[in-house]
């Protein structure tokens, strides 16, 4: 989209000129750097990538250790099999995600985007895998700029295909927590992949290889949502990456080792090197922007290049509004970490976090649904005794198989007529018909409370006590 404007020339005739309302998109090839915090980056890659890859293929008593079994609406993690009526435990996790993201925010700045998040962690990936083919930074842009041949399109082609390949096994690995890996592989190889694993395994595949390969900074920048709300996360008391203005400016280039203040200017010596290893293109020197994904590529480029010129490390650092302004020490900084909002935060995550591992670990084993037959709402049968016909679901949660006895109370002279003894195996369930009857003077004309109680013959600690109503016509 463009807007025209115009300018009056000198003989005071109109000219009209062009101008883009949208700034030209430059592709950004980060600069690699090595240090502390670049560490920590790899660190996160490979203890996510590790847990993400190697978990699907984990076994765990003769089955994958987590697998999101939808076709049997199973979920099963390690020891634990969640149904579809444990959909209150996704709730909480979710929430609990949220207040973490809230509380990691208001201490550390986005700590997430910056270490843990998928986009962040492909992108270093792919970044990684172009830098090894094509080169460094220099060498990239010459190769952008330089026109096709045979180099070129056998560089291009490697990292390319290096790409697709990635991003295929990453779009195969997502489906496998969802089909049994082992048998998905099988799948594989024998051509014989479902058009859903087909369809999943290409479409996560293309879209990390669109994101992570080609579209990198632009979705951080354009497309996440917590680049554009995180301003009002933050507080003159949250630490972000922060160029030291006092003590940088002005700029200029000098040689090493001399006074900046003999020559009236900052320590920084304009580089450039912060700007050229940043992943989404930005200038931390211009201030605090939604664009910074809070990596500290800058500060471990920036502490390299004040080391060589001798002057003291910092000058781009994690540090707070109040900080700058006030020039405090680590110890004053951290002294206000501790404050009302992030105190509210950590309360309300905690208790949480207790009531959900509380949850599982008192999670029952057993669960019983009935659901009374509404075709035949009451009927009379042979000694005048009446009847009522109810469905048991019967949902063994755990992961030994188990036998249960049932019986009914609640009315006098109430009885079973059915099996009274069910067996079911492990994380599986089943579903019978029971036959209640009671005698026609028992209880009252309409709606009686009854109890179902179904127990494990095994443990009589596993145990359900359900209620239902019986019908008097």
């Amino acid at each position: 989209m463009v807007s025209i404007t115009t300018k009056q020339l000198p003989d005071g005739k109109p000219n009209f000129v062009e101008e883009s309302l949208y700034e030209v998109h430059k592709k950004v090839h980060p600069r690699a750097v090595s240090g502390t915090f670049a560490s920590w980056r790899w660190a996160l890659v490979w203890i996510t990538q590790l847990v993400y890859y190697g978990l699907c293929w984990l076994p765990w008593n003769g089955r994958q250790a987590v697998l999101f079994n939808l076709v049997e609406r199973k979920f099963y993690i390690f020891g634990m099999v969640f149904w579809p009526q444990d959909v209150i435990f996704l709730s909480v996790l979710l929430i609990i995600s949220a207040y973490s993201l809230f509380l990691f925010t208001a201490v550390g700045g986005r700590l997430w985007c910056g270490y843990a998040c998928p986009q962040t962690v492909y992108t270093e990936i792919f970044t990684w895998i172009e830098q090894k083919i094509e080169g460094e930074r220099n060498a990239r842009i010459k190769l952008d700029a330089a026109p096709m041949s045979a180099r070129k399109l056998w560089l291009r082609s490697a990292k390319y295909g290096s790409w697709a390949f990635l991003a295929l096994w990453t779009g195969f690995t997502f489906v496998g927590y969802f089909t049994p890996i082992k048998s998905l592989w099988d799948s594989v190889w024998s051509f014989s992949l479902g058009p859903w694993e087909t369809f999943w395994m290409f479409f996560y595949g293309a879209f990390t290889y669109l994101f992570a390969g080609h579209m990198r900074e632009q979705v951080c920048k354009h497309m996440c949502p917590y680049a554009r709300f995180q301003g009002v996360m933050f507080d003159p008391d949250t630490l972000t990456i922060t160029y030291d203005t006092e003590r940088g400016e002005p700029r200029g280039a000098r040689r090493k080792g001399l006074d900046p203040r003999s020559i009236a200017k900052g320590e920084c010596v304009d580089c450039g090197i912060c700007v050229q290893v940043c992943p989404t293109g930005i200038d931390i020197r211009d201030g605090l922007q939604y664009e910074c994904i809070g990596c500290a590529a800058c500060i471990d480029a920036c502490d390299q290049v004040m080391e060589k010129m001798d002057y003291p490390k910092g000058l781009i650092r994690y540090s707070t509004e109040h900080a700058i302004e006030a020039h405090w020490g680590w110890k004053e900084i951290l002294g206000h970490v501790v404050r009302p909002r992030v105190m509210i935060y950590s309360a309300i995550l905690g208790a949480i976090c207790v009531a959900f591992v509380w949850g599982i670990a008192n999670k029952a084993s057993l669960r019983v649904d009935v659901i009374r037959d509404r075709a035949t709402l009451a009927r009379e049968v042979e000694g005048g005794l009446v009847e009522n016909i109810y469905r048991l679901h019967v949902i063994n949660v755990s992961e030994a198989p188990h036998r249960y006895a049932i019986s009914v109370t609640g009315l006098a002279g109430i009885d079973l007529v059915g099996d009274r003894i069910v067996e079911v195996p492990a994380a599986a369930a089943r579903t019978l018909t029971v036959q209640v009857r009671v005698p026609p003077e028992s209880g009252r004309k309409g709606s009686n409370q009854i109890f179902f109680d179904v127990k494990s013959l095994a443990d009589e600690k596993v145990a359900v006590h359900e209620k239902a109503s019986f019908l008097q016509p």
